[in-house]
């Protein structure tokens, strides 16, 4: 899969993965090869990514989205601590 995880300023890590679990408003969620569309609102929580040679990476979450189509991941985030509709 292609991931990228965003902020407002910057592009926080960019690859190929094999699984990505972020935390969505409704629990953990997991992102696995071949899902089927999704688009999720985050909460605050840690975001994990699993690369193709087997590197985990953690990312705080403040607030944001995830959108999955097509094998391609885009995990947007919020960290300046006031999250997504407050």
């Amino acid at each position: 899969m292609n991931v990228r995880i965003v902020s407002t300023d910057e592009v926080l890590w960019a690859g190929k993965a094999s699984s990505v679990v972020v935390p969505s408003i409704d629990g953990d969620l997991g992102i696995l090869p071949g899902r089927q569309p999704i688009l999720a609102v985050l909460r605050a929580g840690k975001a994990r990514v699993t690369a193709e040679d087997g590197a985990v990476q953690s990312f705080d979450i403040v607030a944001g989205f995830v959108s999955c189509n097509d094998d391609e991941i885009e995990v947007v985030v919020d960290n300046t601590g006031e999250g997504f509709g407050d």
